[in-house]
């Protein structure tokens, strides 16, 4: 069976009413996605941020009588937003496919480093006896797909390699699907600790902790202000550049001493910016790693 889709372009205050009229005209499903490939940065805790430009669809199972919805739908916005037009709406059938069985496949396991991979849970391990994180793409992102992530995957297998994560607690920071943390602790860390502003990164770190039968005390989870621990031999912060420069004496101030730090989610042009900020907190900061535009700086507090 074909299906509807119903798509407009959309300035941020006006998403919420445009969704909340599709959904009155019986969208099956609603989605957003960036319009000009702007990054969100860090929103506030119980916010949902949007782009500047923002593509909103509507997907619909009944093909009949569109023009009218239309009609209504521009009637409805005319009424709560006189004065202002409705966004231009467009629309298409799209073929009947098996949604999920595509969406399935745009994801394969993912080697990083020597032996860590990240393997959807669908598929098996291409190396069993390898250190496998089972990850699926979802709540609160973060599959190891992205240049930011891989860059610190690779460097935390990195110091596994090297015996640097033996018994050693590691806190992630701002620890989204809590990818970071789990790698290292399935790499050999004892413990981590995760900090995120949001609570859906929290529930999403806890569920992807289990699922890769992680026991619940050796993965703490806290919003940043929780957060008590100091001293951790080993830092990562895969976030972006204005909350790492904004950040560094906190950040750098958790690193203990002869303890290292990965910081990522730095597009080439911010690096600069980003070392001034940790070298004036004490960090050495060693050559920095680039792929794909985005920078990750490594480092370590002497003593």
């Amino acid at each position: 069976m074909p299906w509807l889709q119903l798509r407009a372009h959309v300035a941020p205050e006006q998403a919420e009413l445009l969704e909340e009229l599709l959904l009155e005209e019986g969208a099956t499903a609603i989605g957003l996605q960036d319009a000009e490939d702007d990054p969100v940065f860090e929103p506030d805790r119980g916010t949902t941020p949007l782009w500047q430009v923002t593509i909103l669809t509507g997907l619909y199972d009944d093909l009949e009588g569109v023009d009218a919805m239309l009609v209504r739908i521009e009637a409805a916005w005319a009424e709560q937003m006189p004065g202002e037009a409705c966004p231009a709406i467009d629309y298409e059938l799209l073929a009947d496919r098996d949604w999920e069985r595509e969406w399935m496949d745009d994801f394969s396991p993912l080697k990083m480093g020597e032996r860590l991979w990240i393997v959807p849970s669908w598929h098996e391990p291409p190396e069993p006896t390898a250190v496998n994180l089972i990850l699926d793409p979802g709540l609160a992102f973060g599959t190891g797909t992205h240049a930011t992530t891989a860059l610190c995957l690779e460097w935390l297998d990195g110091l596994a390699v090297e015996g640097q994560l033996d018994d050693k607690t590691v806190l992630d920071v701002g620890c989204g699907s809590g990818i970071l943390a789990i790698a290292a602790l399935k790499l050999g860390a004892a413990r981590a600790d995760g900090t995120d502003i949001d609570p859906q990164a929290l529930q999403a770190s806890r569920e992807n902790a289990e699922r890769n039968a992680i026991a619940e005390q050796r993965l703490s989870l806290y919003y940043p202000e929780q957060l008590e621990g100091e001293g951790y031999p080993v830092v990562t912060a895969n976030i972006l550049a204005g909350p790492l420069v904004e950040l560094a004496p906190t950040i750098a101030g958790y690193v203990a001493p002869g303890g290292r730090i990965a910081l990522s989610g730095i597009l080439a042009n911010q690096a600069d910016d980003v070392v001034k900020a940790y070298e004036a907190e004490g960090i050495v900061i060693d050559e920095p790693a680039l792929r794909e535009g985005w920078v990750r700086l490594t480092g370590k507090r002497p003593g």
